[in-house]
């Protein structure tokens, strides 16, 4: 076997796994609107059980209906009535030989009024997170004892209902970890001050466990190996209290890091590579004697066999990898990780659920659908169909249409494919658009669909084709503005910087527009030792970017000296400058540019649509091409399209 170290038994407790690899605890939003295991969520989990997880957490599992809703469709152990449906979940992981715990969790400050009808939100201390920007009420004495009770409820519960063990969530700076941080606890009572104090909570959880639970039920203790904050927990921190657990009889330690105000280090952005955080759990795993758990932003088994053989940690988390592509661990053990669909570490999935919709995967679209998707029909009959724009949508539509066993003929204009998605591998630390290509290279090429590169589509070549149906996926193009100098020799827009048929070296460059690929195209023009200016006309850098994806971007453009201007609108351009006007003082502003990159939106591309639906009775337009959207709209749209068809 090629994974010996990923596939090899392990123990957590007296229980035993078929393997090293855990699915961490990831919010999906996905159970019913009362806290039970909805069908989709008992879905979800079977289809990453089926493929040969070994340890399944759940998401983060409410104990506390009050004031400890996490997400609004949110599993719950609060109520004995809840134990029908998560021993539904237990029976379908458990015909596959997988093991499930349940993650005990509270929010504590990091969460939203809005979220418990209004009610002010409580932690041990009122300090306000700097994210959720809620100030909370301090919990009494009585309260936090009554909390323990509701933990130690929740663990009960799932016991009841046939799960294998339980998860203390007491890590990225919810209610345990709270208690647990020096940064968030300046309690006076017996659950603050000391280091005792400030266990004691987390203690009592455990004893009361252990005593209602018995011994043989496992408990395992998600904590943040760095919190990466000033006067939070750090390594050595971190290390004394795994070693406390490890007293207090716990059976495994999960390994993670960071808090919302440092949320870039719990689910890591594109930027930040596979095993950059390993010191961490290998220090802990060196101090404690129980398993350690640990997520180290892991993609490729490759990866998780290297770290696994280093002695980084005892059982792989491998989360948003298993989102993206449920078949992970079977593509995994039968040797085939070229086959596996990629994470590209888009943040989709988490920006999805905070804005209190159920999560989802960019590059998997079936991912929380699985009992919608759960028929794909084989009707093609080698039917052709055409599909022009080999861009995320095009790929993914001839993907699906192939597996559905129709003849797919993908035509493309450029010299490769991956359409935009092409482009935007090209600024730093954006690999893992690359792996999101050549996964598409490979499944087409094994799926035997036709791809004619470098080939402009005209209605007269489909015609020729004759097929059953087109889908039209030829992207957008650049939105231009009509200012005087708007034509000047000096003005480019991001394909032509991007693509490289425009190399811009040691110059002065002024970008104009601040979305994502103008923040990502300015960070690829610095890095080449270009004097940079990004200008944006709304009041603030890359508005409605999520954060974890724009503080990467932004730190490396501080590093290259990058400047910035906010409310400042495009004018004129000219041979050797820009001029702007600035919308706070209504005064102009020049500035000297050899250079000016044009980054201000893009409008679909479809102006074969009415033509070809002249003479197709099946015309999809789909992609950029029908709205401009984000990699997850059009891998939506080409799935959702192809599988209907």
């Amino acid at each position: 076997m090629k994974f010996q170290n990923l596939f090899s038994k392990g123990k957590i407790g007296n229980l035993e796994l078929k393997n090293r690899i855990v699915m961490p605890a990831m919010g999906t939003s996905l159970a019913s609107y009362n806290g039970e295991a909805s069908p989709e969520l008992i879905a979800f989990y079977e289809e990453r059980a089926k493929a040969g997880c070994g340890l399944i957490i759940t998401e983060i599992t409410r104990i506390d209906d009050e004031f400890g809703v996490g997400t609004p469709n949110q599993l719950s152990a609060t109520n004995i009535k809840q134990i029908p449906s998560l021993e539904r979940l237990a029976k379908a992981v458990h015909k596959y030989d997988t093991k499930i715990f349940v993650q005990l969790h509270h929010p504590g400050r990091e969460s939203h009024g809005h979220l418990i009808d209004g009610r002010q939100i409580v932690a041990p201390s009122p300090i306000a997170c700097k994210v959720c920007k809620e100030e909370p009420r301090e919990l009494s004495t009585e309260e936090v004892e009554n909390l323990v009770k509701k933990f130690v409820t929740g663990a009960k519960i799932a016991q009841m209902a046939g799960i294998d063990g339980v998860e203390l969530h007491g890590a990225h700076g919810y209610l345990i970890c709270q208690f647990l941080s020096p940064y968030t606890n300046k309690r006076i009572d017996k659950y603050g001050g000391d280091f005792d104090g400030r266990m004691r909570f987390i203690t009592e959880i455990i004893l009361g466990i252990r005593q209602i639970c018995g011994k043989n039920f496992p408990i395992s203790v998600r904590i943040d190996g760095d919190e990466f904050i000033d006067g939070g927990i750090n390594l050595e921190e971190a290390t004394k209290i795994a070693k406390y657990l490890e007293s207090l009889g716990v059976d495994a330690i999960n390994v993670s890091s960071g808090i919302y105000e440092t949320g870039f280090t719990i689910i890591e952005p594109i930027g930040l590579k596979e095993g950059w955080k390993k010191h961490l759990a290998k220090t802990i795993k060196a101090a404690v004697n129980v398993p350690v758990i640990a997520v180290n932003n892991i993609k490729h088994p490759e990866v998780a066999e290297e770290l696994l053989g280093e002695g980084v940690m005892d059982f792989a988390g491998i989360g948003r990898s298993q989102l993206a592509d449920s078949q992970w661990v079977l593509k995994a053990y039968e040797g085939r990780s070229e086959d596996i669909k990629p994470c590209i570490s888009c943040l989709h999935c988490i920006e999805e659920l905070e804005k209190c919709r159920a999560t989802k995967c960019a590059v998997n679209p079936v991912m929380g659908r699985e009992l919608e998707f759960d028929n794909l029909v084989v009707n093609g009959e080698n039917k052709l169909v055409a599909v022009i724009g080999a861009g995320p949508a095009g790929l993914e539509a001839s993907r699906t249409l192939a597996l559905k066993g129709y003849k797919v003929v993908l035509i493309e204009e450029e010299s490769a494919i991956g359409g935009m998605v092409s482009l935007g591998s090209n600024p730093p630390d954006k690999e893992k658009l690359t792996w999101f290509i050549n996964y598409y290279k490979k499944a087409l090429s094994d799926l035997g669909v036709e791809i004619s590169l470098n080939t402009r589509a005209t209605l007269e070549m489909i015609k020729e084709l004759n097929p059953y149906a087109v889908f039209v996926a030829t992207g957008s193009t650049p939105f231009i503005p009509n200012i005087e100098g708007i034509n000047t020799a000096n003005v480019l827009n991001v394909s032509e910087i991007l693509s490289g048929r425009n190399i811009v070296e040691n110059q002065k460059v002024v970008v104009i527009g601040s979305g994502m690929t103008g923040c990502e195209t300015a960070e690829y023009l610095a890095v080449r030792g270009n004097k940079l200016t990004l200008v944006e006309m709304l009041p603030e850098i890359g508005t409605g970017i999520y954060p974890a994806n724009l503080y990467t971007v932004i730190k490396n453009l501080n590093t290259h000296g990058a400047k910035f201007l906010t409310s400042h609108k495009l004018m004129k351009i000219t041979e050797t400058s820009v001029e702007l006007l600035n919308l706070k003082t209504n005064e102009p502003v020049t500035i000297t540019a050899d250079k000016v990159v044009l980054s201000l939106g893009i409008k679909p591309n479809n102006s074969l649509v009415q033509e070809l639906e002249k003479h197709f009775s099946i015309v999809k337009v789909i992609g950029d091409a029908e709205k401009p959207g984000r990699i997850a709209e059009a891998v939506r749209q080409g799935f959702e399209k192809a599988y209907v068809l």
